[in-house]
């Protein structure tokens, strides 16, 4: 059963031709990717690009726990997931995060890469500066560190 993964945060741009190399596999029917860029609108506002910050080593924890419930979840056979996150500034139509998908069947593919997104948005400490047009630039909500529930 082949299950591989490469997950990263990368202070350089990120080339969707690195996650297509990993992936690459004749054992495969499907690839997905999911490529996230930044837009030029957010909440009506003008966006002139991007500032993501993250706690790293915690951001890749984050990445793995992620992967390793996928995989129990799912339990495909032949699978490949490659996993990439900039950090840093990333400018209008930049790439700002990479999630690559090979397996068997396109459905498999689909369900697993959803999985990912959905989970890394909701859990990962990635923070996201917004630069606008007209306005100063605004940290926007994240995750926080700690469950604010667990402080109570």
């Amino acid at each position: 059963m082949l299950h591989a993964k490469i997950i990263d945060v990368s202070k350089e741009k990120i080339d969707l031709n690195k996650a297509k190399k990993f992936i690459a596999s004749s054992k495969f029917g499907a690839s997905i990717y999911f490529v996230g860029t930044v837009r030029d609108q957010n909440d009506n506002k003008k966006v002139t690009g991007i500032t993501y910050d993250s706690h790293d080593a915690l951001v890749i924890k984050s990445f793995e726990e992620i992967y390793k419930e996928a995989e129990t979840k799912f339990k495909f056979e032949n699978i490949t997931v490659f996993i990439e996150h900039i950090k840093g500034y990333a400018a209008l139509g930049d790439t700002s995060i990479i999630i690559a998908v090979g397996c068997k069947h396109r459905a498999q593919a689909y369900e697993f890469s959803r999985y990912i997104i959905e989970e890394i948005k909701k859990r990962t400490p990635i923070w996201k500066k917004e630069h606008y047009e007209e306005e100063d630039s605004k940290w926007l909500k994240g995750n926080p560190l700690v469950d604010q529930n667990q402080l109570k």
